[in-house]
């Protein structure tokens, strides 16, 4: 099994990171996995969606280099894990323009009138989040439900990924932040078996 990483904050140091570093630990615990990281702050990705984009959307006409190389990036993985903290409840804007950018129509989609063909059916999607408010706070808002309703069907469901799994961490003090840690290698340890389940399904 091959993995993308897609990690979306700008300091190497950052929890987000060491979160990164934990599933890849998990993953591994499979010799035969293989991890890709796609660093998007330190890679220097450009997530404004430009008019070469939109020609690209409009007219059919060539994608931009960079993103034909991400959508590459992607093909060659079995599964894609994005990991994010949570932005003023979203995902990072650095991640919403990769996304933009990256799954174009005719590549992850086919938008012909009313039809629309799903093209990322072989795809398996993990996302780890990373919030600084309490769990009771992210309940009373409905945060949890709206993270699946944009992220996971507004997005993998529209493009016909298969999701695997969507993790919220909250480390607020030093317990939490160890617990999500461990919680992180589990989730890659536990991606191997259900890549397996998947794949057999």
């Amino acid at each position: 099994m091959h993995s993308l990483i897609v990690i979306a904050h700008p300091d190497a140091e950052s929890y987000t990171h060491a979160v990164a570093k934990q599933v890849i630990t998990g993953l591994q615990e499979d010799p035969q996995n293989t991890v890709e990281i796609a660093d998007l702050t330190a890679e220097g990705f450009d997530p404004r969606y430009t008019g070469a984009d939109y020609r690209a959307f409009r007219d059919a006409t060539a994608l931009p280099a960079d993103i034909v190389a991400e959508q590459a990036r992607i093909d060659r993985a079995d599964l894609l894990i994005l990991i994010f903290p949570v932005y003023w409840w979203s995902m990072p804007a650095i991640l919403k323009g990769w996304i933009d950018r990256v799954f174009t129509n005719g590549w992850a989609f086919n938008a012909e009138g009313q039809e629309t063909t799903r093209l990322l059916d072989r795809l398996l999607v993990q996302t780890v989040a990373i919030g600084g408010a309490t769990q009771h706070t992210y309940d009373k808002r409905g945060y949890a439900e709206a993270l699946r309703t944009q992220i996971d069907e507004g997005i993998f469901d529209y493009v016909g990924a298969r999701r695997i799994g969507s993790d919220l961490l909250l480390p607020l003090h030093a317990g939490s932040a160890q617990a999500g840690l461990q919680r992180a290698r589990t989730i890659g340890a536990n991606l191997i078996c259900a890549t397996q389940e998947s794949a057999g399904a």
